[in-house]
């Protein structure tokens, strides 16, 4: 009985050995061990050359030091199996004003056998290879996750700064890819300032490449809004670690001019807004549910038909946009307010009224017009710049809120009819606390 029970034992055992052997191991391109590819890499890199093997490796200084290996891992049944493991990974969305994208728990501590494996080679074979060819001291730490860039997906520009970081690396899993499927790898040249200025060169992901770059004060990079509505761009990214490169003193951007805000009658509020938003009780309610989030949506905020009217103005005009940046900071077209159509500019005189800006003190309880009430020291401040008497101030301010109320007052039943998407912005109104009353 004990023997028959060794038997199956050792057949069990041999079983479980052979189903090791037919696992694919991860194994690098034989190609990134020959002597004349590494030592060609390695005078690129230090030289500030370029580098192509026909074999598919890129190395490239402009606009910083990066290079782009094709067919990083041998096997193609091993890279399936790991993306089947990847993709049935828990995912979590990131989502903010430099991002939009999926990405996954750190892979240092998933235990499938495939993502373990390419963990190995990263750590180890790779990390080795990288410090021979770039001649840098790398330490054990490497960061590492997963992400999938979907349907609008994007992440804007940045240069990957952090303590520590030395040599960033991607490995795309995606399917054949195209450039007009967005998720590209923009790289962008810099000024005299060490600020990106515009992008020179996109990397159109591929399915087993491996990008690296030398992370440094000027390697500002994005991934492209992902267009394709039914491709995922799937990867592994992360860190090497090593001694940060010098960086140069931070640049401090010149202070734009501000535009005074434009005197204007307080019917221009009544020419363009919803009605519903004048209502001071109304505005109290807003303002609740500001203090409460930070953000608020108020939608239909304009007249229907000057919104239509501006909207098809922009659409149709031939209008002359300047691109406004650095894209690390900002990334917008601008134009002149001359050459701006007829209705336009008059919704810019809108925007940049005195009593649109004692509205958005209202809507947000925020001192955003020497007018709008606030703190002792903030109208002490405003005193002694302001080149308008106490009284001239007072007149000006309840002139402007009593117009404001007795006219609302005639528009009320009119305002009724507004559209309920309006009134599902805020709550039931409850009066927190008194708006823009008049200074003593």
């Amino acid at each position: 009985m004990s023997s028959k029970r060794r038997q199956r034992d050792a057949e069990t055992q041999g079983r479980g050995k052979k189903k090791e052997k037919r696992e694919e191991p991860a194994q690098m391109s034989r190609l990134l061990q020959d002597a004349g590819v590494k030592g060609g890499l390695r005078a690129a890199w230090s030289g500030g050359q370029r580098f192509t093997h026909e074999g598919g490796v890129e190395l490239d200084t402009h606009p910083f030091p990066h290079c782009v290996l094709n067919n990083f891992l041998q096997s193609q049944t091993f890279l399936q199996e790991l993306q089947r493991e990847l993709l049935e990974l828990n995912f979590h969305q990131k989502s903010n004003d430099l991002y939009k994208f999926q990405q996954s728990d750190d892979l240092k501590t998933k235990r499938e056998s495939h993502i373990a494996a390419l963990r190995s080679v990263l750590f180890q074979r790779f990390r080795s290879w990288l410090s021979e060819v770039l001649q840098l001291e790398l330490e054990d730490t490497v960061d590492i996750s997963c992400a999938k860039y979907e349907y609008t997906d994007v992440l804007l520009c940045h240069d990957d700064e952090l303590e520590g970081r030395r040599i960033a690396f991607i490995l795309y899993l995606v399917p054949p890819w195209e450039q007009s499927d967005g998720g590209t790898l923009d790289l962008y040249s810099t000024d005299k300032n060490y600020q990106p200025e515009k992008i020179v060169k996109s990397l159109v992901p591929s399915w087993n490449t491996l990008v690296f770059f030398e992370v440094s004060p000027v390697s500002f990079h994005q991934v492209s809004e992902v267009i394709s509505e039914d491709k995922c761009r799937l990867s592994v990214s992360g860190w090497f670690h090593g001694r940060s490169l010098e960086r140069p003193p931070r640049y401090t951007e010149p202070t734009l001019p501000r535009s005074p805000h434009r005197p204007h009658e307080e019917q221009l509020l009544y020419d363009w807004i919803n009605p519903v938003y004048l209502d001071m009780a109304y505005q109290a309610q807003v303002q609740e549910e500001f203090e409460e989030s930070s953000e608020i949506l108020l939608k239909n905020f304009l007249q229907p038909e000057k919104f239509k009217m501006v909207n098809d103005a922009l659409r149709e005009t031939d209008i002359e946009w300047v691109r406004r940046g650095p894209p690390n900071k900002r990334c917008y077209g601008q134009a002149e307010e001359a050459g701006l159509p007829q209705c336009v500019r008059e919704c810019w005189e809108l925007l940049s009224s005195e009593p649109f800006f004692l509205l958005l003190s209202n809507f947000t309880g925020l001192k955003l017009h020497f007018l709008a009430s606030g703190s002792e020291e903030e109208e002490e401040e405003e005193k002694m710049e302001a080149d308008i008497t106490d009284e001239e101030m007072a007149r000006r301010y309840e002139s402007l809120v009593d117009s404001m109320k007795k006219k609302f007052a005639k528009k009320r039943d009119r305002s009724a009819i507004a559209n309920e998407d309006v009134n599902s912005n805020a709550k039931e109104p409850k009066v927190k606390k008194t708006f823009l009353k008049p200074q003593d």
